[in-house]
């Protein structure tokens, strides 16, 4: 059992997931990293974190399939006998983007099943987990972030798919804040709006522009840390009569303006 709080961050090699994981890290969390396929950088935020003087392990698992899912769950327990927080980073783009007129069921289900069922039935298996652990510590605090996206409510009719899997990530928080309140278990979204990564490195012409002309009222990119932080804070108990809250970390973006 480990003698800190202990958190699963699925996609967490690298982007806004390397991000939390750091913040996390930083307030002490013991932290399990996932990632699907990029080991070097998976080994890399481990060497970071291992400098912040916490425990960390690594393992490879795809959420969009149920073993994955179990063999995940299972590693956390194996290494570190708990979890306390679930954060549900991992998530794609569509391979391709294609007008929603022309857009394939391959393309569909592929972002459906990695950003919104994996998502979905990780938290089931992590909620009954952390109801046991709950029942045999009652003093300790459990939390479940979901990462959605500014795309849970802003149309781009070239990536349909991306959109709708973080709409329903969305109401996904608020079914998981429903159920498990009665548990003291509060679950969170966060909606990352422009965030300086890799994924959005292919757009960064188009972006700076459209930020130097005022899509954002704060004009800069986001930085993973910037969710980090946002993530940290949650997992630090300030939040814990907000379940279901919605955190906007967009520089502003939602707001309607004159």
């Amino acid at each position: 059992m480990s003698k800190n709080k202990v958190t699963i961050v699925t996609g967490a090699s690298r982007g806004i997931g390397k991000g939390i994981a750091v913040s996390l890290a930083q307030v002490g969390y013991d932290l399990i990293i996932n990632y699907y396929s990029n080991n070097t950088s998976a080994l890399e935020t481990k060497n970071r974190i291992d400098a912040l003087g916490v425990r960390c392990h690594i393992v490879q698992a795809d959420i969009s399939i149920p073993e994955d899912r179990v063999k995940l769950i299972e590693f956390t327990k194996e290494k570190f006998g708990s979890c306390n927080l679930l954060v549900n980073n991992a998530g794609v783009a569509p391979s391709k983007r294609s007008d929603i007129l022309e857009a394939t069921e391959e393309s569909f289900e592929r972002v459906m099943n990695v950003n919104l069922k994996g998502p979905y039935f990780l938290t089931q298996l992590i909620a009954n987990w952390m109801i046991e652990q709950k029942k045999e510590a009652a003093e300790d605090n459990f939390r479940i972030v979901n990462i959605s996206s500014i795309s849970a409510y802003t149309s781009s009719p070239g990536r349909g798919e991306y959109c709708v899997s973080k709409a329903g990530m969305s109401m996904m928080t608020k079914l998981y804040a429903d159920r498990l309140a009665e548990y003291g278990i509060g679950v969170y979204e966060i909606r990352p709006g422009i965030i300086e990564t890799d994924m959005t490195g292919a757009v960064k012409a188009k972006y700076d522009k459209l930020i130097a002309d005022g899509l954002t009222p704060i004009k800069r990119w986001g930085k993973p840390a910037d969710v980090g932080q946002a993530v940290a804070a949650i997992a630090d108990g300030r939040l814990d009569f907000s379940t279901g809250q919605v955190i906007d970390v967009d520089g502003g973006f939602h707001l309607h303006r004159l």
